[in-house]
């Protein structure tokens, strides 16, 4: 069984950063695309960035310049550097995968991560 375990979510002032990581474990898989969605009350769940298995990366554009998104494939891992954060960055953050294992393409999900902007 394939899982995705966030950390690095919490609270920090207006202009300060974070770095949210994202691990899937299991054994059998092999990862496609990751990525980094993020949901607030109300609200439908946005994605924020992605990125291939080979590199490219995609962000929204109210992050470029600010969020980092990268991975590292021989930790099955992923990474959201978010830097001068804003309050209406306010969400939970969820990261996503599309993994192979043991049959087709499957989309997995964390279990979201809070991250609190204040002003």
């Amino acid at each position: 069984q394939v899982q995705l375990v966030e950390s690095g979510g919490g609270l920090v002032q207006a202009g300060g950063s974070l770095r949210l990581s994202c691990a899937a474990s299991g054994s059998g898989f092999s990862i496609s695309a990751m990525g980094w969605y993020r949901q607030t009350p109300g609200k439908q769940r946005e994605l924020v960035a992605s990125i291939t298995s080979s590199g490219s990366t995609n962000e929204v554009d109210s992050v470029k310049g600010r969020f980092t998104i990268s991975r590292d494939n021989a930790k099955n891992t992923v990474y959201l550097q978010m830097n001068s954060l804003k309050p209406e960055d306010t969400a939970v953050y969820y990261c996503n995968a599309l993994i192979r294992s043991w049959g087709p393409l499957k989309t997995y999900w964390g279990q979201g991560t809070q991250v609190t902007v204040s002003s």
